[in-house]
């Protein structure tokens, strides 16, 4: 892809984003074609959204890390996105259902890294990167569906355009998290008091920090790298679910704690 084409596409996801409107498929001039082509318009499309004003990617997201998103989806493999500082909040969130166009709400395991991950040690496995984690916490990772129709889009551009992520949740950050069994906690969501689904941490690939351990190798060909203050959203262990103006959303995982939002 030419830096034209990413250039362009860039442009194009951020002037949707900023004002609120659906976006269609890309025109086919600037269209990526493949993954790596989506990360470069992400990274891109980052560069504008923060001189636009929307601040800068304090964390990271990770999509399609468990069966029931890869089958909600239809995409088997990762993909993952950046999570912008002004929209992350802590413990008990409150979002503008009017900000957002199609707003839906995932329970997630999340990590807050102590220590880098520097690119020329890839590739990390699961021990590896558990060093470099100082805190795990429960998560709702808030998203919204922008598209006129995501089933119809290729997944390089939902990749491009931060795979659906609009913000988050972070639980407490517990750091006595290594005396848990993190593939055997179970998470579990509500909305307005009723419960929507359940999952347990080994959904995650297996073990949560396999979600981690690629991404810490898929930074590195980017030019990119974890680092130390970061955290990162590993992957929702209940299928999304899309909320109306005044739902509560309370997630809670076995021994990480809860996080709540409500939509206004």
């Amino acid at each position: 892809m030419t830096s034209r084409g990413i250039a362009q596409a860039a442009a194009l996801l951020a002037a949707a984003r900023i004002e609120r409107r659906r976006l269609s498929r890309l025109p086919e001039a600037c269209r990526p074609a493949d993954e790596a082509s989506a990360y470069a318009v992400q990274d891109a499309l980052h560069e504008r959204l923060t001189a636009a004003g929307w601040g800068s990617p304090a964390g990271h997201k990770i999509g399609c890390t468990t069966p029931v998103m890869q089958r909600f989806l239809s995409i088997p493999n990762p993909c993952t996105g950046g999570v912008f500082a002004p929209t992350v909040q802590h413990e008990r969130g409150t979002f503008r259902h009017a900000d957002l166009l199609h707003v839906g709400v995932e329970c997630e395991v999340a990590v807050r890294l102590a220590h880098d991950l520097p690119a020329e040690r890839a590739p990390y496995d699961g021990r590896a990167v558990a060093a470099a984690v100082g805190a795990c916490m429960a998560a709702i990772e808030v998203v919204d569906d922008r598209y006129e129709d995501y089933r119809g889009l290729d997944t390089p551009t939902l990749i491009a355009d931060d795979f659906f992520n609009a913000g988050c949740v972070l639980g407490a950050p517990v750091e006595t998290w290594r005396e848990l069994d993190l593939a055997a906690l179970r998470g579990r969501m509500t909305i307005n008091g009723v419960e929507v689904g359940t999952g347990q941490g080994g959904d995650i690939l297996g073990h949560p920090l396999q979600a981690l351990a690629w991404l810490a190798n898929a930074l590195p060909p980017r030019g990119r790298q974890l680092n130390a203050g970061e955290f990162v959203l590993l992957g929702s262990v209940v299928e999304t679910r899309w909320v109306e103006p005044g739902d509560r959303v309370e997630i809670e995982i076995d021994g990480l704690g809860s996080a709540r939002c409500a939509f206004a």
